[in-house]
């Protein structure tokens, strides 16, 4: 709240982590019980799978969020999130395969609770890097617009266009008399 400096878009983007993990989690429990026989689940899996995936999907997020707020200065938050998006896509993207590729190794280990933790996470940061973060937070934001940064002056329309009239020479904003 306070690096994006609004209740909205945290709110959202803590939503959109809480529902990519409960996305990956029933795709991974699925995955086992198809194509594996595992006699079950360690009941510390869920709590590390969340740790894991909140952890990194929240990072993710307020990485791409910080970058759109900062170009919502200067342009509309639908522009502000397009550029976002174009400037962050590669790191968060290349950042999300690495990250999935090291938890997947997890996988190959003869430890159950460590194979499931392994294959939900890289399973949740693959959903998060692609879905999430390509597809439904720019969504949202689209659909909210400039409600996202409530209550913020970028919020109110007088605000944001006093904030993007701003010069150089002139901190708080407008022109000088």
């Amino acid at each position: 709240m306070v690096l994006l400096r609004a209740l909205v878009a945290p709110v959202m983007l803590i939503g959109t982590v809480v529902l990519s993990f409960v996305a990956a989690l029933g795709a991974s429990l699925l995955l086992f019980e198809v194509f594996a026989d595992f006699p079950g689940e360690d009941p510390s899996y869920p709590l590390f799978a969340f740790i894991f995936l909140v952890a990194l999907g929240v990072d993710y997020n307020i990485f791409l969020m910080a970058r759109v707020r900062e170009e919502a200065l200067t342009m509309s938050t639908r522009d502000a999130m397009l550029k976002g998006l174009a400037v962050t896509g590669g790191v968060i993207t290349s950042a999300g395969i690495v990250l999935a590729g090291t938890f997947s190794v997890l996988a190959v280990l003869p430890l159950v609770a460590l194979t499931q933790i392994g294959v939900t996470v890289a399973l949740g940061v693959l959903l998060d890097t692609f879905v999430v973060r390509s597809v439904l937070v720019p969504a949202l934001t689209f659909e909210l617009g400039e409600r996202t940064w409530w209550p913020s002056v970028l919020s109110r329309p007088a605000g944001a266009a006093r904030l993007r009239a701003k010069t150089p020479d002139d901190p708080v904003g407008g022109s000088a008399p």
